[in-house]
């Protein structure tokens, strides 16, 4: 049960979307037991951020909730490449990436609890 949420400075195309939809969804394989088939994402885009009361770049939060928990080992290994797959697509600087997670206990779809 992973969210990303995507939170950039820039525009995003549909096309941006399109590609960080796809190399996202293989990203969060990284966590044991997650996958692409229960991932849900959100981008957000054009918003005012600043990073050292500066505004005059590009910035990026990535937001990860995942059920449960995982190693610090694998969280390291998502950030590099939640990191890698923002630079890439958007060209942010990697200086200029956060990446937040959280760990749920509960969550519920369809009706019901995990």
């Amino acid at each position: 049960m992973p969210y990303i949420r995507t939170t950039v400075s820039k525009e995003l195309t549909e096309q941006n979307k399109e590609s960080l939809k796809t190399k996202l969804g293989q990203a969060i394989a990284l966590i044991p037991g997650k996958s692409e088939s229960w991932l849900m994402l959100s981008f957000e885009d054009n918003t005012t951020m600043y990073f050292k009361g500066d505004s005059s770049q590009d910035f990026a939060l990535l937001q990860v909730s995942i059920f449960g928990s995982a190693s610090d080992a694998a969280y390291d290994r998502l950030t590099a490449a939640l990191c890698e797959i923002v630079n890439e697509e958007l060209g942010i600087d990697l200086a200029n990436i956060y990446v937040k997670y959280e760990e749920v206990d509960h969550w519920g779809w369809n009706g019901s609890n995990f």
